[in-house]
């Protein structure tokens, strides 16, 4: 299949919703796709106490305080690098980032001061 068609074929695909489905289908081998973007460093971070660890199922209970779009909770989020948990403690303050695009993955942690 010629780029162009690919290319075709994915821009009739996201209109109709179907692209994220298409591109993982497709044969990649023949197609560079950008790199992830890294965490910047001045993101601003949420605050919260670590209230379990699941180290197995790379889990985080985080107890957070009330924020623009939602009331203070405990919430159960993924950590994709398990190297994260090992510095924490259940019932530590600490400062997280979590992913822009999912909003329920861990991706940088800092215990608070």
């Amino acid at each position: 299949m010629s780029r162009r068609t690919v290319s075709a074929l994915i821009l009739a695909l996201a209109a109709t919703g179907y692209a994220a489905h298409a591109v993982a289908q497709m044969d990649h081998s023949a197609h560079t796709m950008p790199a992830a973007k890294p965490v910047a460093a001045n993101v601003a971070m949420e605050e919260g106490v670590v209230k379990k660890i699941d180290k197995a199922a790379r889990k985080l209970a985080i107890a957070h305080a009330a924020q623009p779009s939602m009331p203070a909770m405990t919430m159960v989020y993924s950590v994709k690098d398990t190297a994260l948990l090992d510095k924490l403690q259940v019932g530590q303050k600490i400062r997280f980032v979590t992913d822009p695009a999912d909003s329920m993955t861990v991706l940088r942690v800092e215990v608070a001061k």
